[in-house]
């Protein structure tokens, strides 16, 4: 490895948005994670549905819970 041309790697602080703090080690000095191994509906087995503009009612409203006809599709 050539000298002085790699960057510092020290202790850091990783914050995600749900208050989980992780301390790791990395280039930066401080990291923010919107979503983390705390929070994730994959690891928590918890589904959250983030909506942000109603388009889960407007698409349950438009076609509710209506399975397309196989029979007519073929």
């Amino acid at each position: 490895m050539k000298a002085n041309i790699h960057p510092e790697y020290g202790e850091t602080t990783m914050t995600c948005a749900c208050g989980a703090v992780y301390h790791t080690r990395s280039t930066k000095n401080r990291l923010r994670l919107g979503i983390c191994s705390s929070c994730h509906p994959l690891f928590t087995g918890q589904q959250k549905l983030v909506d942000t503009a109603g388009r889960v009612e407007k698409f349950l409203r438009r076609f509710g819970n209506k399975l397309p006809d196989m029979a007519a599709a073929a």
